[in-house]
């Protein structure tokens, strides 16, 4: 098993991540993620070891998500480095679409991602 540098593998996982951000499915959002994981920003990191800690700093996010009237999200896939064997940086721009079809500017991050058997797996999420 070699880390994950193809772009269709890299935008199937990103959909599917994009799907379940929009539609609230947490449960598929916290399957996204190997365990422990982390999220770093400007001015907070947390981490999380369970997947109901992934969950839970999901749940505010749907509200938000369904308040805008955001429908789906596309991942614009701009850099991809590998690291090491398993692991690939992958910078994302997320844009979204709301309910009336018009384009919402997202924000950047960057994925460092695992390669499982069962296919990509975010460790950590940089806000860019």
């Amino acid at each position: 098993m070699r880390a994950s540098t193809d772009l269709d593998t890299l935008t199937d996982f990103f959909d599917r991540y994009g799907v379940a951000l929009t539609a609230g499915d947490v449960p598929a959002l916290a399957g996204c993620y190997a365990l422990p994981g982390l999220v770093v920003a400007d001015t907070y990191s947390f981490s999380f070891s369970t997947l109901a800690a992934v969950a839970l700093s999901f749940v505010g996010a749907a509200p938000d998500y369904q308040e805008r009237e955001l429908v789906a999200a596309n991942a614009l896939i701009e850099d991809v480095q590998p690291v090491s064997a398993l692991l690939t940086m992958v910078a994302v721009e997320w844009e979204f679409l709301d309910s009336q079809g018009r384009a919402v500017p997202g924000q950047r991050y960057r994925y460092l991602l695992r390669t499982t058997e069962d296919g990509p797996v975010i460790c950590t999420v940089i806000r860019a």
